[in-house]
């Protein structure tokens, strides 16, 4: 039997068939029309990155075959598919420039081997410990940067070493532009903008495809002079041995590390977005070792550094690839093309590839992660990262990003929302509300808000910490004290889960949330002095304060404008599907014991949850009739609870010791008295009670309320409706002890579970 770990590391394709093993022909009749799209759309991204990145135009076929045969058959995530990426794009250029193309094979090579190690020591999980708008940002400004580059070759020039160079020199391109040059650049930006809103069977074929094959057989018709693509021999004479870098191997070691922790990034981020397409879960490790692996085959061969491509495996999953021989087979196809048709790639016109790389460079902005970054507070991580990324290079634009990514972390956690509030009127109290962290870095704000607040004013403090340190406890209870001593009444709610026993205890404990409601207006005066005796006298325990106004003004204080919008439909009416008859037990929430909100129950609640049938209660028989006839309701329930004070006076009567309630409760106990003889005649619901260890009081609940549902048959508004299936009749019993509910029938009790749901 294979172990849980075997089971993690040995990832299965997507599509296969359960406890089946797929081999390379099980899924060809998927895989092999899929691997025609995606070699058709990564051939022309692959030249034109390797355009962009200064290197030989066959070192992008090169890592496009590597990644696709390599990192195919060795990743861990079977849909994804590897070659050359713009997020490189940058790093490359400015390697090939400083390096030359053969030590840059060699710095790919050597990031393979440290994508090796990273994957071997199983920190797969660890390269995405980044946060996402630093690599969005990061992306965007791959995206300028391509954009500022490519526009000079669209317009028939050379682009320079850097992206201020190429903006300060765009004036001078746009005045020598090289016309036919610039017009076939700007068709292919035509067309791939316009590709979208084609016909469906036109759109089968890859836009970039499309684009760079028509405007090149246009190019060869009315502009032979235009500059092309040019190179010797196939892609087997474009294979290249990597060479050292001679002196200034601290660079050289920079390098390598942007590149792995860059495609590493890349390609796991690409995992990810492609599990979320449909795939199977990625083993993140397996799938560096197989970024890693291409990139040490690539860079030994003389390609680009190869990484998970997000465009090429979304085609991927789009075409219906079913398993990793998908990725394979584009590999083979683009190692074939290279081979045989090399001559037809010298036709294209390096600005045709300039107007691809310029559409592709766009794509890498996005106006949605710009409104994401502003509504998520991050808009100056975003900017400061995608400026450093153009302005400077790409390592130390992310560098500066992550930085500030983690000092805008710590300045959110260490920075708590401390706000006074003045009153609306002479007669109300100050209100302070203090949320978020609170530790002793928020000692400052805390004691100047707290000081904004007049001596002698009456003040409500509103505590909703995520934590809370014994600093700032013992700072807020000091000042507490000092505005009491002039003569002012302070009343702190605590309504977060962190608070603490009183500061002047050496070592804070843990304790329930105490909650001190706002008086209203008219009342505080008066209940503000015993709440300040209460928390004089209190040892520990909840302070005697009970009030139901009390309650009605913390709740138009903190939850009315949430429960606005839920009753906003129920202005005009209700329409209940449930009538609920419960016990009149303080203990017994209706609609939280059956997660309802406003609106859903109609409630009626009564000692005992008893059903009269004989017309000498007209409360309790106008509500039925209102229920059924009235608003129509789906069901009824009657929910009875343990160790009911209905219950025990029912048992004290019987045994000769009735509770002195009055003349009243004791004609009401009839009601109830039949259930009691049912317990002792061996009612089946009191033997399965009985059964689950329930007490003897508990079984005369659970037995009462089956006799209410026999009442409810009987009943002469409830019985027809429930004879003809238009109303359904449900039992209930609520263990207060173990917060559970047992579904009550006439033939016994049965646990709820979630399935029981399912099946209604």
């Amino acid at each position: 039997m294979p172990q849980p770990n075997q089971s993690a590391t040995v990832p299965t394709d997507s599509h296969s068939p359960p406890g089946k093993t797929p081999t390379f022909l099980s899924n060809l009749g998927a895989d092999l029309p899929a691997s025609l799209v995606v070699f058709l759309v990564a051939l022309p991204l692959s030249l034109g990155i390797a355009a962009a990145s200064g290197a030989p135009v066959m070192a992008g076929l090169i890592a496009a075959a590597v990644g696709g045969i390599v990192a195919g058959t060795l990743g861990g995530s079977p849909l994804q598919v590897s070659g050359p990426a713009a997020g490189l794009t940058v790093v490359v250029a400015g390697l090939v420039d400083e390096f030359g193309w053969q030590v840059t094979c060699a710095i790919t090579a050597a990031a393979g081997v440290v994508q090796l190690l990273m994957g071997v020591s199983r920190i797969g999980r660890a390269a995405l410990a980044v946060s996402p708008v630093v690599v969005k940002a990061m992306l965007a400004g791959i995206g300028i940067t391509i954009i500022l580059q490519q526009i000079h070759v669209l317009l028939g020039g050379q682009a320079a070493g850097s992206a201020i160079e190429n903006l300060t020199a765009l004036p001078a391109a746009i005045t020598n532009v090289e016309l036919h040059s610039a017009l076939l650049g700007l068709a292919v930006v035509a067309i791939l903008l316009t590709w979208k809103f084609l016909p469906a069977a036109v759109r089968k074929i890859p836009g970039p495809l499309a684009a760079v094959v028509a405007v090149t057989a246009l190019s060869v018709a009315v502009a032979p002079g235009v500059e092309r693509i040019s190179f010797s021999g196939s892609i087997f004479d474009a294979i290249a041995l990597p060479s050292l870098p001679e002196g200034n191997w601290r660079a050289a070691a920079m390098a390598v590390i942007t590149v792995a922790l860059i495609a590493s990034i890349e390609s796991l981020l690409s995992a990810v977005a492609v599990d979320k397409m449909g795939g199977s879960r990625t083993n993140l490790n397996r799938e560096l070792v197989g970024q890693g692996s291409a990139n040490v085959v690539s860079g030994m061969l003389g390609g680009l550094p190869v990484t998970g491509v997000i465009v090429r495996s979304a085609t991927n999953v789009e075409a219906g690839a079913a398993s990793r021989t998908s990725a394979i087979l584009h590999g083979v196809w683009v190692l074939v093309f290279s081979a045989l048709f090399a001559g037809l790639i010298q036709l294209i016109p390096l600005s045709v590839l300039a107007g691809l790389l310029l559409v592709i460079g766009a794509k890498l902005i996005k106006v949605a992660d710009i409104r994401t970054s502003l509504r998520t507070g991050d808009l100056l991580v975003y900017s400061v990262t995608l400026v450093c990324v153009v302005v400077l290079n790409l390592l130390e634009g992310v560098i500066i990003g992550l930085a500030l990514a983690a000092l805008c972390v710590l300045w959110r956690v260490l920075r708590a929302q401390i706000h006074a509030h003045a009153p609306s009127a002479e007669a109300l109290p100050w209100r302070v509300t203090i949320a978020g962290s609170c530790s002793f870095f928020a000692l400052p704000r805390l004691n100047r808000v707290l000081h904004s607040v007049p001596e002698g004013q009456d003040v409500v403090v509103e505590l909703n910490a995520d934590y809370l340190d014994h600093a700032f406890r013992e700072a807020l209870v000091a000042w507490q004290k000092q505005q009491r001593n002039s003569g002012a009444s302070v009343i702190l709610e605590e309504h977060g889960t962190t608070a603490f026993s009183d500061a002047e205890d050496n070592t804070p404990q843990r304790q329930d949330p105490r909650e001190f409601p706002l008086p209203p207006r008219t009342s505080w005066q008066s209940l503000s002095a015993r709440v300040n005796q209460a928390d004089d006298d209190d040892d520990g325990g909840q302070p005697p304060l009970r009030s139901i106004l009390l309650g009605i003004d913390k709740y138009h204080r903190r939850h009315a404008e949430k429960v606005r919008p839920l009753v906003q439909d129920l202005t005009d009416g209700q329409n209940p599907d449930t009538l609920f008859v419960a016990c009149v037990d303080s203990r017994v929430n209706p609609n939280l014991i059956t997660s309802s909100g406003p609106g859903d129950l109609l409630t009626l609640r009564n000692i005992g949850n008893v059903v009269c049938n004989d017309g000498s209660d007209a409360s309790i028989d106008s509500a039925l009739s209102f229920a059924v006839k009235g608003l129509s309701v789906d069901s009824i329930v009657i929910c009875g609870h343990s160790n009911c004070g209905a219950m025990k006076a029912v048992i004290a009567d019987a045994e000769g010791a009735s509770p002195d309630m009055g003349d009243g409760f004791d004609e009401w106990l009839e009601h109830a008295r039949p259930s009691y003889s049912a317990l002792l005649a061996g009612h089946p619901v009191a033997i399965a009670a009985s059964a689950e260890g329930y007490s003897r009081l508990d079984q005369l609940s659970m037995v009462n309320v089956a006799l209410q549902l026999r009442k409810l048959e009987q009943h002469p508004v409830t019985g027809p409706v429930l004879a003809s299936g238009q109303v359904q009749a449900t039992g209930l019993f609520y263990d207060i002890c173990t917060a559970r509910v047992v579904l009550v029938t006439p033939e016994g009790i049965e646990q709820l579970d979630p399935s029981m749901a399912v099946r209604s």
